[in-house]
């Protein structure tokens, strides 16, 4: 019998890709998401405002939430999300990586913010295949008038970047325990905080394994860290290779930097794709007497 957070995140895939948003409701229990607020408290009240229009001049910003509350592994390790984001992202990588797991805080007076695209963070051409997928998790409860982010339907994939103009917005209004699902090629942006009070939310990011996370996730959770994590959760944050080969130490997976005992000199080992391994054996059947 097929579990039904798989069906359900098929059908949130399927959304999610139509869209280039969705919204999950009662994704985890509320509960979880006030322990985690009130985990990060001290880390809100310490972090100064952040610099720059982009970032937010009366918004703060911090990441390394894995190492900051055990509670953030609910969020980031959601089965139903991981199902759907591997649905989204699979095709295009061997696997996927975490991208950013981060608390914001827009407190009043912030402005709008300038609507764009996260897949812009890389070079790459864009539009074979999505690169990333965000999901905001609120901590306050969403309201266009406290600074909900504001998302652009339609503004994804090849159809939707070829808009000149984005279209009205929608401002995702719901409470702690629902995700805010959208594609790196959706158009969004935070909208302005008109209200007395300050709006939290985290964001946690998924993208294909084989490219530059947007949070250097191994200053953030460096070996003596990692190590504590479940081994799903480790590789998750870049304790594990991408085929063929890719983000090795000394040429083995990097999760051997996890052992109890690391030894002092490492041989390289081969971690390559089903396709490449059968590309070699024919290369070395042909090149046998």
């Amino acid at each position: 019998m097929v579990p039904s957070f798989e069906h359900d995140a098929g059908d949130w895939s399927a959304q999610l890709l139509r869209d280039g948003y969705c919204i999950i409701p009662d994704a985890l229990p509320r509960s979880v998401l006030g322990a985690l607020q009130r985990d990060l408290d001290e880390d809100f009240r310490a972090t100064p405002l952040s610099q720059g229009r982009f970032y937010g001049e009366r918004t703060k910003r911090f990441g390394s939430l894995l190492r900051r509350s055990g509670r953030t592994s609910a969020l980031v390790m959601n089965p139903t999300i991981l199902t759907m984001v591997e649905a989204v992202l699979g095709s295009a990588c061997d696997r996927i990586q975490l991208n950013v797991a981060q608390a914001i805080e827009i407190h009043p007076g912030e402005v709008r913010q300038f609507p764009h695209r996260d897949h812009d963070m890389w070079q790459g051409d864009k539009g074979a295949h999505e690169y990333l997928v965000n999901v905001i998790w609120p901590l306050s409860p969403f309201r266009r008038e406290n600074g909900a982010t504001l998302i652009y339907p339609g503004s994804h994939g090849c159809d939707g970047m070829a808009r000149e103009d984005l279209g009205d917005p929608i401002a995702p209004e719901c409470d702690p325990g629902a995700a805010i699902c959208f594609l790196g090629s959706t158009a969004h942006g935070a909208g302005a905080n008109l209200t007395d009070l300050p709006r939290r939310a985290i964001v946690v990011g998924y993208c294909l394994g084989w490219l530059k996370p947007y949070e250097n996730q191994w200053l953030a959770y460096p070996p003596a860290i990692a190590r504590t994590f479940p081994r799903e959760l480790a590789a998750l944050v870049g304790y594990v290779q991408h085929r063929p080969n890719l983000g090795n130490y000394e040429g083995q997976c990097p999760s051997i930097l996890l052992r109890d005992e690391i030894p002092g000199c490492i041989g390289a080992i081969d971690a390559l794709r089903p396709d490449q391994e059968a590309m070699l054996a024919n290369f070395s059947a042909e090149d046998e007497p």
